[in-house]
């Protein structure tokens, strides 16, 4: 402000100085009127005055005239450098303080930063809603499942949860029901109909990619041992084979297939099969509660084997979906391979074996109770019921006669 103050000083002192010389030159140029109405005044009252005395008036008038015009021009030069602080202090804003002015805007300034900061904070907010808001969105509700059905599996996994909730009763609500069981071997956002039977297309022509890796062989994924995600998840790990390793293949094929439709599938770290059995998000109660899941809870079973499961099948799951009366996730589609043992029948297997078991039941009763009821009527020989069944009897057989 400052530096701007002194290159502007100059032309202010020179306009300042024009000011004040035309005002106070009006009453210096009337002078020589002045003088000149006295001197016609004394020439007026001294009308026999000599002859010379005019001649004097007119030399003296002429002297004046010739001093106000030197000092009007020495007025009009610029003012000296000694000058300006007098001139100054008739300048209109003379008593204002520079500082002050300058605090003022620097005030005003530093006001308008906070209220920008304020309102940058403000969009910082809004935005990290609309990401909030985005990003839950766009989390995954849908994912690909390898089901869990070996019976020796999910009852060793049944043990290990039993023998968790006896040290602490708070983790039952933590618990996979064994109907739930399953390996996640991919996860996704559908969020129409379009979307899913896009993602249905998908599994289905990731079949034929699946059998041409497996080539005819037995998969068989062996579970062995405990372990943890940062003490909030407990699953059951996959032994390190060859087999796991086809798995893992499998699931990035899978995974390609899935993006050349268009559908993105969760996160880009690398693929980690595992048999989740118990997590603290199923409950947010108990989120409250419990913070940690101590791993002593488990320490018996970190290294047992509970099993191999037979790879033969994929589903295509929901998240939010009601899940089936068996505790399994809803089912868009399903992809089935490879061999199967016949112990281990799927779902469809029981539910067909289970309606031929009744419908033997209840005809094997009918017929049961039928015999019976002959053998009563055999028994009372000679009563009417008797008579009159043998007559019947005798009368359809002359009507065949007659009839042939």
């Amino acid at each position: 402000m400052r530096p701007l103050l002194q290159r502007l000083l100059p032309a202010l002192c020179s306009a300042a100085a024009r000011a004040l010389l035309a005002r106070r030159a009006v009453p210096m140029a009337l002078r020589p009127a002045a003088g000149t109405e006295r001197a016609g005044g004394d020439a007026r009252s001294a009308a026999c005055a000599a002859p010379e005395h005019d001649g004097l008036e007119n030399v003296q008038q002429k002297k004046i005239f010739k001093e106000n015009k030197e000092k009007t021009l020495q007025r009009e030069e610029p003012c000296a450098a000694d000058s300006v602080d007098s001139l100054m202090a008739e300048m209109p804003f003379v008593d204002t303080d520079i500082e002050d002015e300058c605090a003022m805007h620097a005030t005003s300034e530093l006001n308008i930063k906070k209220k920008r900061k304020r309102t940058t904070g403000r969009d910082v907010e809004e935005g990290i809603e609309r990401k909030k808001k985005k990003n839950k969105q766009h989390q995954p509700n849908y994912f690909v499942s390898l089901p869990i059905t070996n019976p020796k599996i999910t009852g060793s996994i049944q043990a290990v949860q039993d023998a968790i909730i006896q040290k602490d009763q708070r983790l039952s609500k933590a618990m996979v029901c064994s109907g739930s069981l399953h390996v996640t071997m991919l996860v996704m956002h559908l969020s129409s109909e379009e979307e899913i039977s896009i993602a249905v297309g998908a599994l289905s022509d990731s079949k034929v990619f699946v059998d041409n890796l497996l080539k005819g062989k037995r998969v068989d994924l062996s579970f062995q041992g405990i372990d943890h995600f940062r003490n909030q998840v407990g699953f059951v790990n996959l032994a390190e084979n060859d087999h796991t390793t086809l798995l893992k293949e499998i699931a990035e094929t899978m995974k390609m297939i899935f993006q050349e439709k268009g559908i993105m599938t969760g996160e880009e770290r690398a693929f980690k099969p595992h048999l989740t059995f118990m997590k603290l998000s199923k409950s947010t109660e108990l989120r409250k509660q419990v913070k940690k899941i101590d791993s002593s809870l488990y320490e018996d079973f970190k290294n047992h084997y509970f099993g191999d499961e037979i790879l033969h099948r994929f589903d295509l799951c929901s998240m939010l979906k009601k899940k089936q009366p068996n505790g399994y996730y809803y089912c868009e589609s399903s992809i089935v391979f490879g061999e199967k043992q016949a112990a281990e029948p799927d779902d469809a297997e029981l539910v067909s074996l289970s309606k031929r078991l009744v419908e033997n039941a209840v005809l094997k009763a009918v017929q049961q109770y039928l015999e019976e009821t002959q053998n009563k009527s055999r028994q009372t020989d000679g009563s009417p019921a008797k008579t009159e069944e043998a007559a019947s009897g005798s009368k359809n057989e002359s009507d065949n006669d007659n009839s042939k």
